[in-house]
């Protein structure tokens, strides 16, 4: 242990760090540790994936063999899972080719299971991998898989070629993408998977997706669908459908949100101005999402599917987008910020029933890492509510580091 501070009356530990001051590089005020050594990059990627397990003992995470460059197509990724009872022991678990910096392999635990997901590429194809908790593989499954099912028995996935060609940085490599000309194409789109048999169908094709509700210039750059995530009972599913207006793949582009049931009926265009980055399902029916709105601009609006109900959540609390979750028993959004002019990220927790703001941290981000090359705090829950665990660069190299929140939140029942 290297510094220890009282902050508000409450004790924090700041484990070892490779800094002069933490006061320089980050600030915390519930309980921190470091969970993985700084020998090598370790990470887990998004968000709104389930990293720890059902007890809330084990997560899981990857370690990288560099960092600072975009992963080539043999750049393999380890697998490993981190018991936080065994003085956080790393076991590897197993090995992928098919990753990426913001999202890694989408590796998760299966709802419900004790066994483990994530992509790979494998005799010239994606594909998704399931293993035990020893890493003793189960099954191979034919596609890669975006998001899963609440039961565990389902995923939504989409053309990780494409979303590479489109969205740099959160595809994989390897497998270049040929259609380079295909605006909308009839054969691409959103994809659903049984996760035992792999047998899969694509539900919405970009042609269709495009074809609904048109807009002007849609048709001119190319289109692709992202950020797939099932709602809490499993029986709807978000996808953000997002187009260029010209051929030129470094201009801008639209964004649209749709959910759609989980059998491919009943779509629902949840909203279309322009801009939607990150969003959470609350339940089956309840939609978060940093959005653009004509009468509120750029904020988190709380939505209803099926419904045109459309309200602003923290006003003048909740200013920027950040990588929003709703905490285990519903009462807090747990949410970051991308740097601040310090280049500072913002961990915090916010309550909607009062506007109640809880402050939890703040870590440095250098200004060299931009890009598909920065690390997103990307905060995740665990089962009971009482721990978070973050990505963070402010050492300087991309770690895991576990908040205990539980005692904070006692406090504010």
């Amino acid at each position: 242990m290297k510094f220890i501070r009282i902050v508000h009356g409450v004790f924090i530990s700041f484990m070892a760090l490779a800094t002069p001051s933490y006061t320089d590089e980050f600030e915390a005020y519930v309980p921190i540790q470091a969970i993985t050594s700084d020998d090598a990059p370790h990470w887990f990627g998004y968000y709104d994936k389930q990293q720890f397990d059902s007890t809330g003992r084990y997560l899981l995470g990857m370690e990288a063999p560099f960092e600072g460059k975009s992963p080539e197509a043999d750049d393999v990724v380890q697998i490993g899972i981190i018991d936080l009872e065994e003085n956080n022991r790393w076991t590897t678990i197993g090995e992928s080719k098919g990753w990426n910096w913001q999202q890694g392999c989408m590796l998760q635990w299966i709802p419900g299971t004790d066994e483990i997901i994530f992509n790979d590429r494998r005799d010239g194809k994606f594909v998704s991998v399931v293993v035990d908790r020893s890493g003793i593989e189960k099954r191979v499954l034919p596609h890669p898989i975006y998001t899963l099912s609440s039961d565990g028995k389902r995923a939504a996935t989409l053309n990780f070629s494409r979303l590479a060609y489109t969205r740099p940085g959160y595809g994989y490599t390897g497998i270049p993408y040929t259609k380079l000309n295909a605006i909308m194409p009839n054969d691409e789109g959103v994809y659903l998977m049984d996760l035992q048999t792999g047998e899969s169908k694509l539900i919405y094709s970009l042609k269709q997706i495009g074809a609904l509700h048109f807009q002007k210039g849609m048709d001119k750059g190319l289109n692709w669908v992202n950020h797939l995530l099932f709602n809490t009972d499993g029986t709807r599913l978000i996808f953000l459908h997002r187009w260029r207006s010209t051929p030129y793949l470094n201009s801008p582009w639209s964004t649209r949100m749709f959910t759609v049931g989980a059998d491919g009926n009943e779509l629902h265009l949840v909203t279309d101005h322009g801009m939607v980055s990150h969003f959470i399902w609350k339940n089956p029916t309840d939609i978060l999402a940093w959005s653009r709105e004509p009468n509120t601009g750029n904020r988190f609006h709380y939505y209803v599917d099926g419904s045109e109900s459309v309200d602003v959540i923290g006003e003048g609390v909740l200013k920027r987008d950040g990588h929003c979750t709703y905490s285990p028993d519903g009462k807090w959004i747990l949410t970051d910020t991308y740097p601040d002019k310090n280049r500072m990220q913002q961990l915090m927790l916010y309550r909607p029933r009062d506007g109640k703001l809880i402050r939890l941290g703040k870590f440095k981000l250098d200004r060299d890492k931009k890009g598909e090359l920065r690390c997103d705090l990307h905060p995740r829950w665990n089962v009971q509510g009482t721990k978070v665990c973050i990505d963070s660069m402010h050492t300087g190299k991309r770690q895991m580091y576990l908040l205990d929140v539980e005692n904070i939140l006692k406090e504010n029942r």
